[in-house]
């Protein structure tokens, strides 16, 4: 039960121990914290009210961008899920745990993978959003994405019996891959990544695979910037303009205006210092042309987000994308100290450990009040998943592919051997990962139905977006 959950200590990596020697220590772990105990979910006394905490995480918002954050949420018990990552994160904080740490994704659900572009122009599958990313158990992130399928795979109304073989195809998958990379090189691991095509090549499900094949094609023939350019932009005058589109993207008025003009410059100059010296040579090229505010995702509405535009004497755009970096919704819940002061270099730092290659303008800012944010490119050949299309055989693959992911990356931060030992090679791991994802899965619908309730109350409130 999640109030009897025992303190684990922390088990570190050790340098020094061979792999066989690693494999079996995490092997030992299993006699203190046994894989069967993460099948557990309940509600437990003192358990945090979840309407409370989505009021408390629209704190310091902006106020006329939180309707559409709850709008948005409304949707379906997915959409709850996708905007909900600070309940699920208190809720972790009363489940077993093995006691290995490493770096955390924070949010990991499956709308939070996807196909993009590396600085080579090379198309890898990875992790794409890291804004709660922050050291804790490794469990967590595979608790959180193994119960988005279960509740994706709701809202698409598959049966449960394909729900729960979604979520045992993430556990298993991360199972087999972890093995294979217990057993490469450090170097070896961090060279490694999915290659999109050959990832799609894999689908059984031709036309699905077809259908990917032809999105792959058209994201690595697709020049963002100037696409965008064309579709977002007007003259005015020898300026180039960001089109308004309200709600969605508009121009700041108000003290925000004030702020921006005060100090939009200055925004910038400590953004081009976070990056190296050869991408401030590049970017010394463009100028700062305009800005504007663009209302992204379900859990980021209401935190500061826009775009700018920069452009080149000759005329050619660069679109970078400045989202507001808060604490990690992790924070709170660990009993870990962050070692970065700065949000915004906290999630560069940690999206640079854990993705295989991070887009080449990754960078964070402040402004005078230490309001914080991390910038990066607005888009760069990204290929996201359309859950729309999907029938359960498919379902089952990208979860087997995002529980490859999702293993790559804790294979960089943390030990390979120590987890593969701890998880072993039969399915009891799985098998308790799927028994939770079902658990939580009727939690999540519970909280989405205490939200819904709110909304009639007049206790969020809602707006229609255009």
């Amino acid at each position: 039960m999640a109030e009897e959950i025992k303190h684990v200590k922390e088990t570190r990596f050790d340098p020094i121990a061979s792999k066989a020697e690693r494999y079996e220590k995490g092997a030992s772990i299993r006699k203190k914290t046994p894989l069967s105990e993460h099948k557990e979910w309940s509600s437990f006394k003192n358990r945090k009210d979840p309407v409370a905490i989505l009021i408390q995480t629209s704190i310091g918002r902006v106020e006329s961008l939180i309707p559409i954050r709850y709008s948005r949420m409304m949707e379906s018990p997915f959409s709850f899920f996708r905007g909900a990552a600070a309940i699920m994160a208190a809720d972790l904080a009363h489940t077993p745990v093995s006691g290995i740490n490493l770096q955390l994704c924070g949010d990991c659900h499956l709308m939070n993978f996807g196909g993009f572009a590396t600085p080579e122009r090379k198309l890898v599958f990875d992790i794409n959003d890291f804004d709660e990313t922050f050291p804790g158990p490794w469990e967590w992130d595979i608790k959180r994405l193994a119960a988005s399928f279960v509740i994706a795979g709701r809202w698409r109304k598959f049966s449960n019996k394909n729900c729960k073989e979604f979520a045992w195809h993430v556990a298993d998958s991360y199972k087999r891959h972890m093995l294979d990379y217990s057993k490469l090189s450090a170097l070896q691991i961090w060279y490694a990544d999915i290659d999109l095509a050959e990832l799609i090549e894999l689908g059984h499900d031709k036309d699905i695979k077809e259908f990917n094949q032809k999105r792959i094609k058209k994201a690595s023939e697709y020049t963002a910037h100037e696409k965008e350019f064309a579709k977002m932009t007007y003259f005015d005058g020898a300026r180039a303009r960001i089109k308004d589109e309200p709600p969605l993207i508009f121009h700041p008025s108000g003290d925000l205006e004030k702020m921006i003009a005060n100090e939009g410059e200055i925004i910038h100059n400590r953004y081009l210092e976070s990056l190296s010296d050869d991408k401030q040579v590049l970017l010394s090229r463009y100028m700062l042309h305009d800005l504007a505010i663009k209302v992204v995702g379900v859990g980021s509405v209401g935190t500061l987000c826009g775009i700018s535009l920069l452009m080149s004497a000759t005329g050619e755009p660069i679109f970078l994308q400045f989202k507001e970096a808060r604490k990690s919704v992790l924070e709170e819940n660990v009993k870990i100290k962050g070692k970065y002061s700065h949000q915004g270099e906290r999630i560069v730092m940690g999206q640079k450990l854990m993705q295989s290659a991070s887009d080449m303008f990754l960078g964070w800012t402040n402004d005078s009040k230490d309001k914080f944010f991390y910038i990066r490119q607005l888009r760069d050949a990204k290929v996201k998943p359309v859950l729309e299309i999907m029938k359960p055989k498919n379902m089952a693959e990208y979860a087997k592919a995002c529980g490859w992911a999702l293993a790559r990356a804790h294979a960089r931060s943390g030990d390979p051997s120590l987890l593969s030992g701890y998880i072993g090679e039969t399915n009891e791991f799985a098998n308790a990962i799927s028994e939770f994802a079902l658990l939580y899965a009727d939690q999540n619908e519970e909280d989405y139905n205490k939200m819904l309730k709110a909304i009639k109350q007049q206790r969020l409130p809602i707006a229609s977006e255009i």
